[in-house]
């Protein structure tokens, strides 16, 4: 039987982790002690140690997730990002806790040609990703044999607010959309990352899987006017409304990454099949959208 922990389980990626473990309670005994920002403030390292103590394995999808935010207030952005998982790392180091540790590709820098290796050199782009670095290097400096980055990018869900649910909002709101097609990526499903996550954690309590740094995102990849067009056609609407543009139509505060193609090469050692192709995972995750979401004109 495995004792869990899951921080940010209001988020979310949070829900559909605890969605995936929720069988595990009920077939196999497992618990899972779900806490959300307001149960658990991972900046503090005395609640941090109370709340770890008695757990097997950490998955932490508590963060800091306001990316323009981040550039006017970096220090309270690290403070969640970066010490608040040094405080989670330190807690589990004291109990021989697995943790697992979810981050992001900005910590590089977006201008690679090629998919970015888990171990190729990081350059942050923005604030958040530097709160996010700050993270990831006291997971691998604190626990070097039990913890696990796994960076993911490109995140929606079928709940929540996310790129995704904007654009099948979008949809039944306007004849044309306009969406940048000089940012690439990997299209992730957050279902599919907590499943991920979830086998992840079975093999390293099984020993099997080797600590540090995994990608966790879909195989493929496409820009974001790409995913748009997708999305309208898994909706049955014409395409042909998406219409592309660049990023210069929409500066933000934060600079994005124009290339986040991260590579899967550390999941064979661990023995976890690589996540399946982007177009899949869109396939079946607007299977299971609400009714109405997506309506409009055709």
């Amino acid at each position: 039987m495995t004792s869990w922990l899951l921080t940010g389980a209001g988020g979310m990626l949070g829900q559909d982790v605890l969605d995936t473990l929720s069988d595990r309670v009920s077939t196999q005994g497992h618990t899972v002690t779900a806490v959300k920002r307001a149960d658990l403030d991972i900046t503090d390292a005395a609640a941090v140690r109370a709340m770890v103590d008695g757990h097997d394995v950490v998955i932490n999808a508590a963060a800091w997730t306001d990316v323009d935010g981040a550039e006017s207030d970096e220090a309270a952005a690290t403070a969640v990002n970066g010490t608040g998982v040094a405080h989670l790392a330190s807690a589990c180091a004291a109990t021989g806790t697995r943790l697992l540790h979810v981050s992001t590709d900005y910590v590089f820098a977006g201008n690679a040609g090629e998919p970015y290796a888990e171990d190729a050199p990081t350059a942050p782009l923005n604030a958040y990703g530097r709160s996010k670095l700050v993270g990831e290097q006291a997971v691998l400096d604190i626990l070097p044999a039990h913890g696990y980055v796994v960076r993911t990018a490109w995140l929606y869900a079928t709940h929540g607010r996310n790129f995704v649910t904007t654009m099948l909002r979008l949809a039944g709101e306007r004849d044309f959309v306009d969406v940048v097609d000089d940012q690439i990526g990997q299209p992730t499903w957050s279902a599919d990352l907590a499943a991920q996550l979830v086998a992840l954690a079975d093999a390293a309590l099984a020993g099997t899987a080797p600590a540090g740094v995994y990608h966790g995102t879909a195989s493929g990849r496409t820009s974001w006017f790409g995913l748009a067009q997708a999305v309208f056609t898994e909706a049955g609407l014409d395409p042909a409304r998406v219409r592309p543009t660049t990023s210069e139509r929409f500066v933000r505060p934060a600079p994005r990454p124009a290339f986040s193609v991260l590579g899967h090469g550390r999941w064979q050692a661990a023995g976890v099949p690589p996540m399946r192709e982007w177009r899949e995972m869109l396939t079946a995750a607007l299977s299971k959208r609400p009714s109405g979401l997506g309506k409009g004109p055709a």
